[in-house]
């Protein structure tokens, strides 16, 4: 593939490696450091004149330091005459404060487009993004990919009774998500409606849909301190599932999470590597990985030759 460099910052050098090994071509060189005042300094290691230019970093681990890493590399190819950057975010950072939900909040989500639009970026590459109209905060054109094609794969794979299985969303937002697997499944589905008192804390629940006799499959774009879907799978067992499951695209885990699982009742929690899992994976046995860098690498490589990359949403590329 001629005319094109890849780079990876410091938040997932794992997926970059696999993107570039799908795509056969070599990592770009960049080397990024702090300063001793904490300063983030990049330098790109060999000439982007030119070239078709992409960036992987997820918006995981220390995430402010990454994507000001992350806008650094931008604003560097750009100025290094770069004809196109395009970032490969595959977990959106800040992509929950995407409304005004209260006085005075602010919307840090089109804050962090402005800010990769004005470092230079001409195109986004991400994944289930927590709210689809997140893409509209940009003026430059965004590819969110969905796991979903590579999370019905995994289902088919790994529960044999697959078929007699019922689809759960652990909150309202969820259920189109929710919708879409159970119909291409052809399963029912369910639903929890949940009254949160404040951020990270959920107040009641209650299940919409019949779960008795079943395998429940809790889907949700994320998890942070797993409190939702901690709840959400008592539930589950409450009204007589037989087992829970959960497939979550960003397995975040911070705080409290990993303990959570491990003292909870799934059989597995399925995430996929948008954020780096190895260490989450040591402290939990549940936790399984569904790897979707060639969702990336084949996102890229359309890009790159001008094809249409919209055959990736109900597609895994093997």
């Amino acid at each position: 593939m001629p005319n094109i460099k890849v780079f990876s910052g410091s938040s997932h050098p794992d997926l970059a490696q696999k993107v570039v090994d799908r795509l056969g071509i070599e990592l770009g060189r960049v080397v990024a450091k702090k300063f001793s005042n904490l300063e983030t300094n990049v330098e790109i290691g060999e000439s982007v004149r030119g070239e078709d230019v992409y960036i992987v970093q997820s918006g995981s681990g220390e995430i402010n330091d990454n994507l000001m890493e992350l806008l650094i590399m931008i604003n560097a190819c750009k100025i290094a005459s770069a004809s196109r950057v395009t970032a490969v975010i595959p977990c959106f950072p800040y992509a929950r404060q995407d409304k005004k939900d209260k006085s005075r909040a602010p919307i840090s989500a089109k804050l962090v487009a402005n800010m990769l639009s004005v470092a230079g970026a001409d195109h986004i590459i991400t994944m289930d993004l927590h709210a689809s109209q997140i893409q509209g905060f940009f003026d430059i054109p965004v590819d969110n990919l969905y796991a979903e094609p590579a999370v019905l794969k995994w289902i088919k794979e790994n529960i044999p009774e697959w078929r007699n299985c019922i689809i759960v969303s652990p909150d309202a937002g969820g259920a189109k998500r929710v919708t879409s697997i159970a119909d291409r499944l052809n399963v029912d589905f369910a639903l929890i409606h949940k009254e949160r008192k404040k951020a990270n804390e959920v107040a009641a629940m209650v299940l919409v849909g019949d779960v008795k006799d079943r395998v429940a499959i809790l889907v949700d774009d994320m998890a942070d301190t797993c409190g939702t879907i901690c709840h959400a799978a008592d539930k589950l067992l409450e009204a007589g599932a037989t087992k829970v499951y959960a497939i979550l695209t960003h397995g975040i885990f911070s705080g409290p999470a990993i303990s959570r699982i491990n003292n909870a009742c799934f059989e597995a929690v399925v995430v996929t590597n948008s954020i780096p899992q190895d260490r989450h994976m040591k402290e939990c046995s549940k936790i399984q990985v569904i790897d979707v860098s060639m969702m990336f690498a084949e996102a890229v490589r359309r890009t790159h030759n001008g094809e249409s990359v919209s055959y990736l949403f109900s597609n895994v590329p093997y």
